[in-house]
């Protein structure tokens, strides 16, 4: 890729696919990481720099940053930049999820900071799961500037599995000069900087995808993140990060 490309330019080349790369070497060893038994807590910080009642939800989420039983995502919504302040992080995609969430759930209204654990809007900030979670296996290998997923089937119940890659980096600071936060220093982990979403698959079959996506580096760690729901409700099954 050109050395002048922007990380949101970078990101947004990632390709989702099979295919193998001719002569793509790997850039370092290959890595991998395996799913457990138990699914970790897939929490979605909805938020806004532009929103004077975030900043306590984003000191939140950093507080689960290292921890293996969750997986955090905070995913920045552009609806608020109309009052004065662009959140750099925001992006069109994250708002049309919120807003997906919202329909699935019954209603049309978002609001921000919204913190939905397990799919189960959580207006109490509990980390709670909803009973009956059982998830298929998932593997993540990295090979160079690739990440590949593999997820099992899972046969029983649910008919049809969806899923979505998140790329999320740490360690984010921002000092706003306008809006409803002007003149703070707002701290941001878990900024959710690609959200790419799979289309509905045979809960019977196993699926293979791959996303191309380069490393992080010592100053925002990235972590490349595989969630799988059901297809049907959109509650998150299992979930895997990859953080090499």
């Amino acid at each position: 890729m050109p050395r002048t490309m922007t990380l949101p330019t970078r990101l947004a080349t990632a390709l989702l696919g099979c295919a193998a790369v001719a002569g793509a070497a790997a850039a370092a060893p290959i890595c991998d990481a395996h799913s457990s038994a138990t699914a970790p807590l897939v929490v979605e910080l909805y938020t806004s720099e532009g929103c004077s009642s975030c900043p306590p939800a984003d000191r939140w989420l950093s507080t689960l940053k290292g921890r293996s039983d969750v997986i955090a995502l905070a995913f920045h919504v552009d609806y608020w930049d109309r009052l004065g302040w662009t959140d750099r992080y925001a992006t069109p995609a994250g708002t049309a999820r919120q807003r997906e969430l919202a329909r699935r759930a019954g209603g049309d209204g978002v609001y921000t900071p919204q913190v939905i654990v397990d799919g189960v809007d959580r207006r109490d900030w509990r980390l709670s799961r909803a009973a009956g979670a059982v998830g298929p296996r998932i593997e993540l290998t990295r090979d160079g500037d690739f990440v590949g997923v593999d997820v099992g089937p899972l046969p029983g119940a649910v008919r049809e599995l969806a899923g979505y890659w998140a790329v999320v980096e740490d360690g984010y600071a921002s000092s706003v000069r306008a809006g409803e936060n002007a003149g703070a220093t707002l701290h941001h982990d878990a900024v959710v900087r690609l959200y790419r979403p799979l289309p509905p698959w045979s809960a019977a079959s196993s699926l293979q995808a791959r996303l191309e996506v380069t490393r992080g580096n010592a100053e925002h760690p990235r972590r490349v993140v595989f969630v799988v729901t059901d297809a049907r409700s959109g509650r998150p099954l299992q979930a895997l990060a990859l953080g090499c």
